[in-house]
């Protein structure tokens, strides 16, 4: 039974001594896997309180917890944007509510991103990718190499494989990618990991406000970017990969076809999602996306993602042939990669050869 906000403001006047509560209000739908109530303080102050309703929404919060902890004043500093402070804490049966500030700004919706919104989400996302990798390495949170990512790409595209279900000219298409070892040359840096368009507030074109820090990490930075790849708007992925670009100031070629590729990979994921769910709800819905990612890339799908060509070049027709990769919402219903390992997991795969020549020493 979903608490009420009466029930939530209570718990937060516990987790926060002092706390005197005058307002509170539902925030989000009454069918999500949280409990979640705005609330407005004798102070002045605006808080959310947070209650988890299944073990994947604990385990997610106590991960968003521990990053948030990770996020200091001198690295929030760094951040053109508000991350959500975590105000107290309290227990009720076991299950940790979180009390945190509430953060200016509307969510966004992917298919209503403008042109400056995207420009303005480029530069966020630099901001987070020019961050020390020390913020992730102090207190041992993931960090992934070129190679760990190229095996969990190819220990996904086994499972998919395995499946039968995925078109062997799209199996052609990523493994291409796999093999080419310029796609993964590539410098790891601090990523948010679970970046979609309802991760973001903002107001009006700028972004004020990132939530959702529970897969911090070192990674691929185009891990942030690929989600953005599904607007119907052309210009949308185009103004976002060029303010990045501007912003970081270093020249990753491949970054777009990298989140091209990744783009591509999550139908692959939401597959193996449905399969692993047991749900033949989800499993035809990701073999009809698979089949349109197909007439999608169309004449390209014999070749490989990552091409000998300049960034100019190959932003432009990475953008063409990507818009609408990802189903308009797929990045906010399909499911992240596994946790980074030492291998691929279980028995040597058929395709461990494509793990042969990445750049494991970059850091």
């Amino acid at each position: 039974m979903a608490r009420t906000p009466l029930t939530l403001a209570a718990l937060a006047t516990a987790a926060v001594p002092g706390l005197d509560v005058v307002k509170a209000e539902r925030l989000g739908s009454t069918g999500g896997d949280a409990d979640v109530a705005m609330l407005a303080a004798r102070d002045g102050r605006t808080l959310v309180m947070r209650m988890p309703r299944t073990p994947a929404a604990e385990q997610q919060q106590s991960a968003d917890l521990v990053a948030l902890r990770a996020l200091s004043d001198g690295v929030r500093a760094r951040l053109p944007f508000a991350v959500p402070r975590i105000i107290g804490q309290t227990l009720l049966g076991g299950v940790r509510g979180v009390v945190t500030d509430y953060l200016d700004g509307t969510s966004l919706h992917l298919q209503r991103i403008t042109p400056g919104q995207a420009a303005s989400i480029g530069r966020a996302i630099a901001a987070v990718h020019a961050l020390p990798t020390s913020v992730v390495s102090d207190v041992g949170l993931p960090q992934w190499r070129p190679v760990d990512v190229v095996r969990e790409a190819v220990a996904t595209l086994d499972r998919a494989a395995a499946t039968g279900l995925v078109p062997a000219s799209l199996l052609t298409r990523w493994e291409s990618a796999a093999e080419d070892q310029s796609l993964w040359q590539f410098t790891p840096t601090v990523i948010n990991g679970s970046l979609s368009a309802a991760s973001l507030l903002a107001i009006g074109e700028t972004i004020t406000g990132v939530l959702g820090w529970s897969r911090l990490q070192v990674g691929d930075p185009a891990r942030d970017l690929f989600w953005i790849l599904g607007s119907a708007d052309p210009a949308v992925p185009e103004a976002a990969f060029d303010a990045y670009t501007q912003a970081r100031g270093v020249n990753d070629r491949q970054v777009v076809a990298r989140a091209t590729f990744a783009a591509e990979l999550e139908v692959a994921r939401w597959l193996l999602h449905g399969t692993d769910q047991r749900s033949t709800e989800i499993v035809d819905d990701a073999v009809e996306m698979l089949h349109a990612l197909l007439d999608r890339v169309g004449g390209d799908v014999m070749h490989p993602l990552a091409r000998s060509v300049d960034g100019a070049e190959r932003r432009s027709g990475s953008l063409t042939e990507a818009i609408d990769l990802a189903d308009g919402d797929l990045a906010e219903r399909s499911v992240d990669a596994a946790k980074p390992r030492g291998d691929a997991g279980g028995a040597p795969s058929a395709r461990s050869s494509l793990l042969d020549g990445v750049d494991e020493g970059r850091e």
